[in-house]
This record gives C-alpha cells, structure tokens and sequence, in this order.
C-alpha cells in the first residue's frame, strides 16, 4: 500500500497546483496517461520548448524562493536540463515529456526537503546562482536552435 504524504503545506500549495497545470493536469481518456500545458507547449518545434523551459525555470526560482537548499536546486536544474534537451528532439521528445514530469519530480524534491524539516528559508544566494545558471542554459539553447536551423535551413534550400 502506497505511502500516505502528509498535506502540502499551505505556503508550498500554489506550487503543487503550479507543477500539476504544468505536467499532470489532464488525462488522456481510458488511459492512466496525465500530460499537462508543458507538453502542450512543447508541441510546437523548438519554441514550445523555449517556453516549456522559461516556465520550469521561473518555477524553480519560486521554489528557490521559498527556501529550498543549494542541493535540492542544483538536482531541480538537472531535471529541467533534461526535460529540455531531450524534449527539444522532435517526437521523441514529445513522447518522453508525457513520461518525464520535470516540474512534478521538482515540486517532489521541494516537498522532500520540506518534509525531512531542511527547511531554512530564504536562499538569495541560490537564487541569484539560479538565474545566472537558467540565463546561461537558455543562451545554450537559442544557440543549439540557431545551429538546428541553420542546418534545417541548409537541407531544405
């Protein structure tokens, strides 16, 4: 029998529901399959992705916000890292986004740490790690889409 959490603590709420529109919102019908807007949005090429990465990432600053650790950031980032490079590769991407869950697997580290009492409150420093960390793997990106393009554009013409 599953374990039962404990309740979510109120001020983590608005990010549980954050992390549920994002990766588990809606079912496809007569199936368990749960997709959420991030792979909506990841359906359109690269630009979806761009997105899907800007929203994951302002929610890691949210989470960041409300003290989660260096650790626990650092291991948010990765899955987003993942979420992002892999989902970016077209249908295969796609497919994998229904199974992955980066901002549901982040909001489960973020609970973790609240539940183990780690909890120490704000994380300026981290925040700011965060967002020279997020900026710097966004410039990655847009390079890795200009580069694809570049490529796609010289195949086709």
């Amino acid at each position: 029998m599953p374990t039962q959490l404990p309740p979510v603590p109120s001020k983590l709420k608005s990010l549980d529901v954050i992390a549920d529109l994002l990766d588990s919102k809606f079912r496809i019908p007569g199936t368990d399959i749960r997709f959420g807007a991030d792979f909506l949005i990841g359906l359109v090429p690269y630009a979806g992705d761009l997105m899907s990465f800007g929203l994951s990432g302002g929610l890691v600053v949210m989470m960041a916000k409300n003290g989660a650790s260096g650790m626990v950031i650092i291991k948010m980032l990765w899955n987003i890292l993942i979420d992002t490079v892999i989902g970016s590769i077209p249908i295969i991407g796609d497919l994998f986004d229904l199974h992955y869950k980066a901002n549901r697997r982040n909001f489960d580290l973020l609970r973790e740490h609240y539940d183990e009492g780690k909890h120490t409150g704000s994380a300026l420093p981290v925040i700011i790690l965060v967002v020279v960390l997020l900026l710097a793997m966004f410039v990655l990106l847009l390079w890795l889409v200009w580069k694809v393009a570049s490529w796609s554009w010289g195949v086709i013409f």
